[in-house]
């Protein structure tokens, strides 16, 4: 049968999503665990692979496995052999058709951006920084003009494999939050780097380092050198993955992440 899973995970722990081969990403202490519950080894699929560093709080992932075992065993069982930075938050059967990449009809990521001149210590793996004060309007401004399908070479880095360079980004949201700046995306897909990318780009125009026009500029031209310099991995979470209702996934538990704008 085909098993569903809800995961959320402290990137900073890990070499990203990804199976390495010195076992240190995100995909092998999950599949460690899920194959010690189920008895036989177990391959992962995931609806994003997240880089080092990265967060994930409503990462989905399906699995295929001959074992009968309930429900709890897939997220409680399978959380006692996960290290700390790692949990599954919900299980679910689904059918055979389902894939946790293939059936998402979108992707949500949210960067959390620490705008103070003092650097963040406590939280330094969890929020971006940046020093200098953010104006917000220009940035919004700038951000309408990535809104729909368009060509995202600029905002793609060298090692994305990627088929094609088209994405449909469909939400593009700047708020502040005290002394944070938070980003709300949602596209059907993004490349590699895609966000922290835009995240640089709107950076350098809310410090007035370029009008809005600018990041109008840089889509159009398709050159990854012409923008901003890439974000840190830091302050970027996974935050939800949207699928049709007839699959009847729960909904990602909520977070103090997600409720602070407006997620």
């Amino acid at each position: 049968m085909r098993i569903a899973l809800g995961v959320e995970y402290d990137g900073s722990r890990f070499c990203g999503w990804q199976t390495q081969p010195d076992g240190c990403a995100v995909q092998d202490a999950l599949e460690r665990a899920l194959g010690e519950i189920a008895g036989e080894p177990v391959a992962t699929v995931c609806a994003g692979r997240t880089d080092a560093g990265v967060h994930a709080l409503g990462q989905v992932v399906h699995f295929d496995t001959a074992a009968r075992r309930p429900g709890s065993a897939w997220v409680r069982g399978v959380n006692v052999l996960l290290p700390p930075a790692c949990a599954v938050t919900w299980s679910q059967e689904v059918a055979g058709d389902f894939h946790a990449r293939y059936s998402a009809q979108s992707r949500g990521y949210r960067y959390v951006l620490l705008n103070h001149a003092v650097r963040p210590a406590a939280d330094h793996t969890r929020v971006g920084w940046f020093h200098v004060p953010l104006e917000l309007e220009p940035m919004r401004r700038a951000a309408r003009l990535l809104l729909g399908e368009h060509d995202f070479s600029a905002f793609r880095s060298a090692e994305c494999q990627a088929r094609t360079p088209v994405r449909t980004l469909s939400r593009l949201d700047i708020a502040r939050r005290g002394d944070y700046v938070v980003f709300d995306l949602r596209a059907n897909a993004f490349l590699h780097h895609m966000v922290r990318n835009i995240v640089g780009c709107l950076v350098h125009v809310g410090k007035g380092g370029c009008p809005p026009e600018w990041i109008g500029e840089v889509l159009a031209g398709r050159d990854r050198t012409r923008a901003a310099p890439t974000f840190p991995a830091a302050g970027l979470y996974l935050a939800r993955v949207d699928y049709d209702a007839r699959w009847s996934l729960p909904a990602a538990p909520r977070s103090t992440l997600l409720e602070m704008g407006n997620g």
